[in-house]
C-alpha cells in the first residue's frame, strides 16, 4: 500500500527510542528528532518515478480501528503465500522479522490472529521508502538517505532468513520492481575484448524472481542455475547470489556465483558501477559471495546459461516405526551419509528431510536430480543406498520404503511438476542453524555425523556442493572458501506460533544455540552458508566469510565508506551496536 508522506505512522507507535542513537556516530531512525519533515519527503518524491512508500505490516487491514481499510479476509486467507508477500514492501516471508522486542521483553507487532488483543504495530517494518524502478531512483533515494543519515534497508522480495530486508525506523529501498530481463545472444562484459564474449547469457534486474528468469530461459531452451521455492519468489539477482546461491544443478554447474558475468551496482555515493573481470575487479570479487545488502544497491545480475538437457528425478521416503525407531533412523541416516560421496560423484543434486511425515512418524525422505543422466546411470549410482535401505526393511521389521526414479525431458518441465506439489510455507516465525559439511568429515565418520544430526528437529540436508563447486579455486571470489570442500549444507530450525512469549522465544533460541555447538564441532574449521546461517553465531564473520572478512571489509570501505549498508551479522556489522545504529 502507497500513502503520501503526510500519513506516515505516528511516533507514538513506531518511536525509535527504544534503540539508543544519540550522538554523530548514530543514524537518525523514525521519531527521532532528525527524521525528515513531510516538506524534505515531497522533495524526494519529485525526484522518484512512483510515490513515495509507506510500508505497513501485512496484517494491518485486520485492525480497521488504528491503520487504513483493507481487505482482512484476503490478508487472512494469503498470509501463508509467498507471492502476496513478496508483492507488499512492508511484508517478509518470515513474519517474525516484522516483529521487534523491546529491551523489557514487550514486542511491537501486527499479528494476522487478532484474538490475541495486541495492538496493531509498525515492528521491525520500515516507515518510508523508495519503491525503484530505475537506477535514478536508487539514486536519488540513496542521496536522499546520506544527506539525513538514515538507516537504509534493501528489500527485493523479503525471502531473507536473517531478517536483513528491514529495520526499525528504517528506510527501506525496495526493487522488487525492476523487472528488467536482457538475452544476449554473444554478451561481453564491460572492458573485456571481444574474444571472451559469452554465448546465451541474460541479464536480470534486481527484482526479477527465479520463476520468471526460469521462463525467461526456457523459451530459448536454456537452463539457469537457480534458487527453488514455492511459487518461485526468490530473488535471481539479489541476496541470493550475493550470499552465494546454491541450486540442485551446483553439482553440474557450480553455484549462483559461479555463473556470474556481472553486476551493476549504486555505490553509497550514488555512483553506478559495473563490476565483472575487466572492471572494478574487487568488487566483483566482493559481490560473489560477500553478501547481501553491505556494498550497495545491485540493480542488475548477467549470468551464463546452460543448455537445457533431460535429466531424471530421484524421490524416496524411508518410515520406520515400532519400538526401534531410534535405532533404524540413526541406521538409515548413516547409510545415507555413506552413499553421499557416490551421489555427488555421479552428479546427483537435491535436498533430504529428516522430520516428522504427514502421519506424524519421524521419515528419511529425499528430491534429487541427475541432470543429462539416463536412467541407467540413475539405477547405477543411486543402487548402493537404496539396496542398503531394503535390506534395512528386510531385517528391521516397521519399515516403510518408497522410491521412483522418473525421467524429464527439461529442466523446466521437472520444475514445474516440482513447484505444483510444494506447499506454502511463508509467514511463519522460526529460527535456524546450519553448518557447512566437509566431504572428508562424512567419509571418515558417517556414524558420527548421522548421530549429531539425528537430534535436530525439522532437518534440511542439501546436497549442493561437490562436483563443479569443488573445482573452483576457494580464492577466486569473496564467496566462504569452506564452500569448496562441502559436501552437504545442513539446516535445522525451530518455530513458535504468534504471540509467544518472550522468554519462551528465548529458550528455543537457546537450543538452537545448543544445537549449534554439537553441530559446529563436526568441522569447526568449516562455516555456514550466509543465507540460510544462525543468528546465534559466536563468530559470525568467520563463519560466513572465512578467511575473506578481512580482505572484503577493505573492498567494503572502499565502495561503502560511510557505511550505509549494514545488515546483521554482514561484513561491517562489528563496527555498530547491536541494533546496528550505532557505531561503537
Amino acid at each position: 500500500m502507497v500513502l503520501a508522506a503526510s500519513n506516515l505512522p505516528t511516533a507514538t507507535d513506531t518511536t525509535s527510542s527504544d534503540i539508543a542513537n544519540s550522538g554523530s556516530n548514530c543514524r537518525c531512525l523514525f521519531g527521532d528528532s532528525c527524521w525528515p519533515s513531510a516538506s524534505e519527503f515531497s522533495k524526494l518524491a519529485k525526484q522518484v518515478s512512483q510515490p513515495l512508500l509507506n510500508p505497513l505490516p501485512p496484517a494491518s487491514p485486520c485492525y480497521p480501528l488504528s491503520r487504513p481499510s483493507g481487505d482482512c479476509d484476503a490478508a487472512q486467507r494469503l498470509w501463508t503465500d509467498p507471492a502476496w508477500r513478496a508483492n507488499q514492501s512492508g511484508a517478509m516471508q518470515s513474519a517474525n522479522f516484522e516483529t521487534f522486542v523491546f529491551r523489557n521483553g514487550t514486542t511491537s507487532a501486527c499479528f494476522i490472529d487478532t484474538t490475541l488483543g495486541i495492538p496493531c504495530g509498525q515492528g521491525s517494518v520500515p516507515v518510508a521508502g523508495v519503491d525503484a524502478h530505475s537506477d535514478a531512483d536508487i539514486q536519488a533515494a540513496i542521496k536522499f538517505a546520506a544527506a539525513h543519515n538514515l538507516r537504509v534497508v534493501v528489500k527485493g522480495n523479503g525471502h531473507d532468513l536473517s531478517g536483513r530486508s528491514t529495520a526499525r525506523g528504517s528506510f527501506v529501498i525496495w526493487t522488487h520492481h525492476m523487472k528488467n530481463i536482457a538475452f544476449h545472444a554473444q554478451f561481453t562484459p564491460t572492458g573485456a575484448p571481444k574474444s571472451e564474449a559469452v554465448a546465451q547469457a541474460i541479464t536480470l534486474g534486481a527484482g526479477i524472481q527465479w520463476q520468471e528468469a526460469y521462463n525467461a530461459v526456457n523459451i530459448r531452451n536454456r537452463v539457469l542455475v537457480g534458487g527453488l521455492s514455492p511459487g518461485g519468489t526468490v530473488g535471481a539477482a539479489g541476496g541470493w547470489v550475493l550470499g552465494g546461491g546454491h541450486s540442485v544443478l551446483s553439482p553440474t554447474f557450480g553455484l549462483g556465483v559461479d555463473n556470474v558475468l556481472e553486476f551493476t551496482m549504486i555505490s553509497s555515493n550514488g555512483t553506478r558501477l559495473t563490476a565483472n573481470a575487466h572492471r572494478n575487479t574487487d568488487l566483483f570479487f566482493a559481490l560473489r559471495g560477500g553478501g547481501g545488502g553491505t556494498y550497495g544497491v545491485v540493480t542488475s545480475v548477467t549470468y551464463q546459461t546452460h543448455t537445457n538437457l533431460p535429466l531424471i528425478s530421484a524421490v524416496f521416503s524411508a518410515t520406520p516405526s515400532g519400538s526401534q525407531t531410534s535405532r533404524v533412523l540413526q541406521t538409515l541416516l548413516t547409510d545415507f551419509m555413506k552413499a553421499l560421496p557416490g551421489l555427488s560423484d555421479a552428479g546427483w543434486g537435491g535436498t533430504a528431510f529428516l522430520g516428522a511425515d504427514a502421519t506424524g512418524n519421524v521419515a528419511l525422505s529425499g528430491s534429487f536430480v541427475l541432470f543429462n543422466g539416463t536412467m541407467v546411470s540413475a539405477n547405477q549410482s543411486t543402487s548402493p543406498f537404496f539396496s542398503a535401505v531394503n535390506r534395512l526393511a528386510s531385517t528391521a521389521g516397521n519399515l516403510t520404503f518408497t522410491t521412483s526414479l522418473t525421467p524429464f525431458d527439461s529442466f523446466q518441465t521437472w520444475y514445474t511438476a516440482m513447484s505444483a506439489q510444494g506447499a506454502n510455507v511463508a509467514g511463519s516465525n522460526g529460527a535456524l542453524g546450519s553448518w557447512l559439511l566437509p566431504r572428508d568429515v562424512i567419509e571418515k565418520q558417517p556414524e558420527h555425523v548421522a548421530e549429531t544430526l539425528l537430534p535436530l528437529t525439522g532437518l534440511v540436508m542439501g546436497l549442493y556442493a561437490g562436483g563443479a563447486v569443488a573445482r573452483v579455486d576457494p580464492n577466486a571470489m569473496g564467496l566462504n572458501p569452506a564452500w569448496r570442500t562441502t559436501l552437504l549444507h545442513t539446516i535445522f530450525a525451530t518455530g513458535w506460533v504468534e504471540g509467544t512469549p518472550v522468554d519462551v522465544i528465548d529458550s528455543l533460541v537457546d537450543q538452537v544455540r545448543q544445537n549449534m555447538t554439537n553441530l559446529r564441532a563436526l568441522a569447526p574449521d568449516s562455516g555456514a552458508y550466509f543465507n540460510e546461517a544462525s543468528l546465534v553465531e559466536p563468530d559470525p564473520l568467520k563463519a560466513f566469510f572465512g578467511d575473506h572478512r578481512t580482505t572484503l571489509k577493505a573492498i567494503k570501505r572502499i565502495y561503502d565508506p560511510i557505511d550505509m549498508f549494514v545488515v546483521p551479522e554482514g561484513i561491517g556489522s562489528d563496527d555498530f551496536d547491536d541494533a546496528l545504529v550505532c557505531k561503537v
